[in-house]
């Protein structure tokens, strides 16, 4: 008996696009994706210059917000995954925020 191994390849992000209620991203392989901002709270607590100022790391499997430090990956993105960070830690984060 033989089996048929299957490799599954992760498309990387081409361009981001970030509404008031939405992160879209244009896949290399012609899809695009969007799912809710709410999924992702600092980006939802973002204002809008912070949430353009992306880039992809990670030869694009990757999207990096310095301003607020929050990462995405494409792979999570495909999965359904929301954000991981705990309650304590975005509370921190909002509250520092508040101190600038």
């Amino acid at each position: 008996m033989s089996t048929l191994a299957i490799e599954i390849q992760i498309p990387y992000g081409k361009n981001i696009t970030v509404t008031n209620d939405t992160l879209s991203v244009e896949l290399n392989d012609g899809r695009s994706i969007s799912v809710p901002l709410a999924w992702y709270p600092r980006l939802l607590n973002a204002t809008k210059q912070e949430r353009n100022n992306w880039r992809l790391i990670g030869k694009g499997y990757g999207i990096h917000w310095e301003d607020i430090d929050e990462d995405i990956s494409i792979e999570g993105l495909l999965a359904g995954k929301p954000s991981g960070e705990s309650q304590l830690s975005f509370k921190k984060w909002l509250e520092h925020r508040k101190q600038k």
